[in-house]
């Protein structure tokens, strides 16, 4: 590869000129600038960004780590960050894997959006001590150099089980997501919180993935134990979809047999028939929120924890 050493030999400057000239510096002038210029493009010089990123200390990109991409849920969120952050001069970088996390440390991103379980907190800690700057939206983690942008979970999941209830359901089986996600744990805290207080309900819990296989084996579940209506809560919408689908080759209806409420109103939901009950926010303002937040702390300034609010969806899928 061509190095400014190469074009300042070319040249006969010193690299310094050289550098000061492709920057686009003032302390050379027109004239020098102009040849130095035409001399790198016409050995086909290309910049190294990487030395570039260690001598200004910045590389205007920011990271976001997921668990992985699939799912209705991203999308609206990596628009949100793409629209905030291509708009503060920043270009976003999508990671998923253990062997992505060395861009923290190896300064390859100015800081990072963290929506993935595989990574640990003791981890993101010891970035933070090392002052690398980190948006969590998936756990609480409390440090200078960390911010939360996290979803309402609790009230969210309140919202979805009181609904149930005030409909008169007494037998209700909730469907949980993977063992290790902060959503799936904070949705479950507020679910115990209403057994405790409303303990003439038969509750049922089943163990699920957030995935549509995790809705297809608790449907084959409640097809083998049904005897009567029930109603039954998945802890998100791709769930509820797979259960729904399921059911649908059998003599069980949604809506008549069984009462089905979900969480995150992903676009398919919509045009489900019965439509959806569901848990509705904002996804893209959750991914603009992070990347405000992330570009904030970059920037020194201070911020203060954020939580996405929710809102109840009434549907058909409950009577």
């Amino acid at each position: 590869m061509v190095s400014i050493k190469d074009i300042a030999k070319k040249a006969g400057v010193s690299i310094s000129t050289v550098s000061y000239a492709l920057n686009g510096s003032s302390k050379v002038t027109d004239e020098t600038s102009s040849r130095i210029l035409a001399i790198a493009q016409e050995m086909n010089y290309i910049p190294n960004a990487a030395a570039r990123t260690l001598k200004k200390r910045e590389s205007k990109i920011l990271g976001v780590f997921l668990t992985d991409f699939k799912g209705d849920v991203y999308g609206d969120l990596l628009d949100g960050m793409k629209e905030v952050s291509n708009a503060q001069g920043y270009d976003l970088i999508v990671c998923s894997g253990k062997q992505s996390h060395r861009m923290l440390p190896e300064r390859m991103i100015d800081g990072a959006v963290v929506l993935d379980q595989a990574f640990a907190s003791e981890e993101l800690l010891e970035y933070a001590d090392r002052n690398h700057k980190i948006v969590v939206l998936d756990r609480e983690l409390t440090h200078k150099n960390i911010n939360q942008v996290l979803l309402d979970n609790k009230a969210g999941a309140t919202l979805a089980t009181e609904y149930l209830i005030d409909r008169g359901h007494k037998k209700i089986y909730i469907v949980t997501g993977p063992s290790g996600s902060f959503d799936s744990i904070q949705r479950m805290k507020a679910v115990k919180q209403i057994q405790d207080r409303v303990p003439d309900i038969e509750w049922i819990e089943i163990e699920g993935d957030f995935k549509k296989s995790g809705g297809e084996k608790a449907a084959d579940q409640i097809l083998k134990e049904y005897t009567e209506p029930v109603a039954v809560f998945c802890l998100n919408d791709e769930m509820a979809i797979g259960l729904f689908n399921q059911l649908a080759d059998t003599h069980l209806v949604i809506g008549e047999h069984v009462h089905l409420i979900g969480f995150d109103n992903i676009e398919l939901a919509r045009y489900m028939q019965p439509r959806l009950a569901t848990i509705d926010y904002s996804k893209r303002k959750w991914g603009a929120l992070a990347a405000e937040q992330l570009i904030k702390l970059i920037a020194g300034e201070t911020v203060e924890n954020e939580r996405i609010y929710v809102t109840l969806i009434e549907g058909d899928s409950v009577r």
